[in-house]
C-alpha cells in the first residue's frame, strides 16, 4: 500500500523504534469482528450455536474475530433475527469500556451505522434512554435498520448538529459517546479509499468538528456523568491533543482509567507536550493487537446527577387506541408500559417522552405499528423487540426449513398455527409477523429487509 509521504514521515517521529512493526502490519491480513446481542442471546450461547470459528476479543466480553474468508455472517438467518452485529474488533472498545447500566441516560452523537449505540443499548437492557444521533440523513438510514434490527425498544433516532440537541437537553443525560469524525488512520489498512480521504480531510478540519461536538456534549451531560471518546486515527491533535484542549476549557471534567488489559497502550502525552493525566487515555495499536487501531478516553464531569427533567410532549388519547389495546389483549401476553404518543396513524412507546417538536427526526422511540380504521398492524420493530413467549400465536421454523427462506423472501405459504396475527421465529427468536387465515400464512416481512 502506498501511504502519503506527509504521513509516513509524521508516524517516523512518533512511533520511533515501532515504526516499521507498524508499516509491518500493512502486510497483515485483515480482521473481521462480530458481537453477540446481549438483548437476545449471550456471548456463550452465540459461540455454541454457530459452526463458525469464533475467537474471544481480549477488550469486549461479546465480541469475536470470525474468518472473513471463509464465513459471511451477514447472509445467515441469524443475521436476520439480530441476534449478532458485525463491527471491527477495535471499535468495540468504547462500548466496552463505557460503564452502562439499565436507566441510564445515553446519548450516541455520531452514531451511524450503529456500533456503539447497540452495544449501549444492550447494557441498558430495555431501561433508560438511549438517543441515537447522526447529523448525516443517509447514514441515519443504516442506523435505523440496525438500532430495529437489533429489537432496541428504548432509543430515539434523530439527524441533528449536536448543539441542536444541546440547546433542547442541556444536562439530561449522564452518559455520552463521541465516536467523532476523524482523519481515519485507522481504517487505511482496511481500505485504501481511507488514504485518499486523508488526503483530503486533514487532521485541521477534524480537529475544528471534534471541538464542536465535544462542546457540545459537555453540555449536554449530567453532574457525575461521562463522556466517552473515540477516533479511529492516530493523530495525536486529534486524540490527545483535542482531550487536553478540552480539559484545559473545562477544569470541571477529569480523565478516569478503565481496564487496560485487553491491549491497551497508555495514552501518550507527550506528542502534545500535555500533562500526565492525559496517560489515563488509551490506544489500541495494529502492530500490539489484532484490530485496526483506535483512540478512547473516558471523560468523567464532577458533581452529582440532578439532572433537568427535559420537555415532555403529549401522550396518546387513551379514547383513540382502542384498537392498539385489542391486539396486544388478543395477541401478546405483556403489556407495554412506556408512554404512547401519536403521529398521524403511526404508534410510538417513547420512553420518558421527550418533546422533540422542531427536531429531524427519524424515529421517536419504538415504532409499534399503525392504527388504521378498525384495526391495528404491528411493526417490524415491534416484533424483533419481542421473545417468542410475548406473542400468543407462533409459527417457528429451523434453520434449513425451506418456509424459513419463503419468510425471508417475503413468500406466503401454508402454516400450522391458529388465525391471527403471528409472531414469526428462527428456534425460537423473533423475525417479523405473518398474518395467518385459514391456515396460510400472508407474509408481512419489511420488504426492504427481504432477501
Amino acid at each position: 500500500m502506498k501511504l502519503p509521504k506527509e504521513y509516513t514521515e509524521k508516524m517516523k517521529r512518533l512511533l520511533g523504534e515501532e515504526y516499521d512493526a507498524y508499516i509491518e502490519s500493512f502486510n497483515e491480513p485483515r480482521l473481521y469482528g462480530l458481537r453477540a446481542n446481549t438483548l437476545k442471546i449471550s456471548a456463550e450461547e452465540l459461540k455454541n450455536k454457530t459452526d463458525w470459528e469464533l475467537e474471544n476479543i481480549p477488550w469486549c466480553k461479546e465480541g469475536f474475530y470470525y474468518n472473513g474468508e471463509r464465513v459471511r455472517p451477514a447472509k445467515h438467518p441469524y443475521y436476520n433475527a439480530g441476534l449478532f452485529y458485525i463491527q471491527e474488533p477495535s471499535a468495540m472498545s468504547t462500548g466496552a469500556m463505557l460503564p452502562v447500566k439499565p436507566g441510564d441516560r445515553v446519548i450516541d452523537l455520531c452514531a451511524a451505522p450503529g456500533g456503539k449505540s447497540t452495544q449501549a443499548a444492550a447494557r441498558l437492557k430495555g431501561k433508560g434512554i438511549i438517543v441515537s444521533n447522526d447529523i448525516s440523513a443517509s447514514r441515519c438510514k443504516a442506523l435505523l435498520k440496525n438500532i430495529e434490527l437489533s429489537g432496541v425498544p428504548n432509543c430515539i433516532i434523530t439527524n441533528e448538529d449536536p448543539n441542536r440537541l444541546a440547546d433542547r437537553f442541556e444536562g439530561f443525560f449522564n452518559r455520552v459517546i463521541v465516536d467523532a469524525p476523524c482523519s481515519g488512520e485507522g481504517m487505511f489498512r482496511k481500505d485504501e479509499a481511507a488514504v485518499r480521504s486523508w488526503e483530503t480531510h486533514k487532521t485541521e478540519l477534524c480537529c475544528s468538528l471534534q471541538r464542536d461536538i465535544l462542546r457540545a456534549a459537555a453540555r449536554l451531560l449530567s453532574g457525575d456523568g461521562i463522556i466517552a471518546y473515540s477516533t479511529c486515527t492516530f493523530a495525536p491533535e486529534e486524540d490527545e491533543g483535542m482531550i487536553q484542549e478540552f480539559l484545559n476549557e473545562n477544569p470541571d471534567f477529569e480523565l478516569m482509567d478503565f481496564d487496560k488489559s485487553g491491549g491497551f497502550i497508555d495514552g501518550q502525552p507527550q506528542w502534545v507536550n500535555g500533562s500526565d493525566q492525559l496517560k489515563k487515555c488509551g490506544r489500541l495499536m495494529p502492530y500490539r493487537v489484532k484490530g485496526e487501531g483506535h483512540f478512547l478516553c473516558l471523560l468523567h464531569k464532577k458533581g452529582v446527577d440532578s439532572f433537568a427533567e427535559p420537555p415532555r410532549d403529549n401522550t396518546a388519547d387513551v379514547r383513540l387506541l382502542g384498537d392498539y389495546f385489542d391486539f396486544t389483549d388478543k395477541y401478546l401476553n405483556i403489556e407495554i408500559k412506556d408512554d404512547l404518543v401519536m403521529h398521524r396513524e403511526s404508534l410510538f412507546a417513547v420512553p420518558y417522552c421527550l418533546d422533540l417538536k422542531g427536531l429531524r427526526v427519524m424515529r421517536s422511540g419504538l415504532y409499534l405499528g399503525n392504527c388504521k380504521k378498525n384495526r391495528f398492524e404491528p411493526s417490524q420493530a415491534l416484533a424483533m423487540t419481542l421473545k417468542k413467549e410475548d406473542a400468543k400465536i407462533i409459527a417457528d421454523f429451523s434453520l434449513g426449513d425451506d418456509n424459513l427462506s419463503r419468510y425471508l423472501r417475503g413468500e406466503s405459504f401454508t402454516v400450522d398455527c391458529s388465525d391471527g396475527w403471528a409472531l414469526v421465529c428462527l428456534e425460537g427468536y423473533p423475525l417479523g409477523w405473518g398474518k395467518v387465515q385459514k391456515g396460510r400464512l400472508k407474509n408481512k416481512y419489511l420488504p426492504g429487509w427481504m432477501i
